[in-house]
């Protein structure tokens, strides 16, 4: 089968859903997807200006202003003052959110065996497998999980 840029595009936003059902929902309701998407941003480009997130996300720069607002209450983002221009203000993760994010790893397995219509657990191993080397492939491996003792499941 030869993958194209839309079938490609398709399955990114697939597995984000599955990803986002096998997430835990915070009792608030958690924030927006416009929100997140911000956060992605920022995590994809450390020390943006405000004008590049709403740039690269189409978002009105005060929407973008809001979220990083928003994110840095809940300790999620942090800004600096840009030092080569004082007017601008610089956005990035807080540290730490990485690796607190892997201690809270949630398993993702009964999410995957109800998208792939499937309760044969080698279905699902299979497609974990193939998903990590996806992610071994085209991930920073910062952003990896830590390896777990065998047996144990994300």
């Amino acid at each position: 089968m030869d993958m194209n840029a839309v079938e490609l595009y398709l399955l990114g936003r697939r597995l984000m859903k599955i990803a986002e059902e096998a997430l835990p929902k915070p009792a608030s309701g958690g924030a927006p997807t416009s929100v997140r998407m911000v956060l992605i941003d920022v995590g994809e480009h450390p020390d943006s200006s405000v004008g590049e997130i709403a740039t690269r996300t189409g978002f009105p720069q005060s929407h973008v202003s809001a979220s990083i607002a928003r994110l840095r209450e809940f300790g999620v983002l942090e800004t600096s003052v840009d030092p080569r221009d004082r007017r601008r203000t610089l956005t990035r993760v807080a540290p730490g959110i990485a690796k607190r994010s892997q201690r809270a790893a949630v398993p993702v397995d009964s999410v995957l065996a109800t998208a792939l219509r499937s309760s044969d657990p080698t279905d699902v191993e299979e497609v974990i497998e193939a998903l990590d080397e996806l992610a071994a492939r085209l991930m920073p491996a910062d952003d990896r999980h830590v390896p777990q003792p065998a047996g144990t499941r994300r």
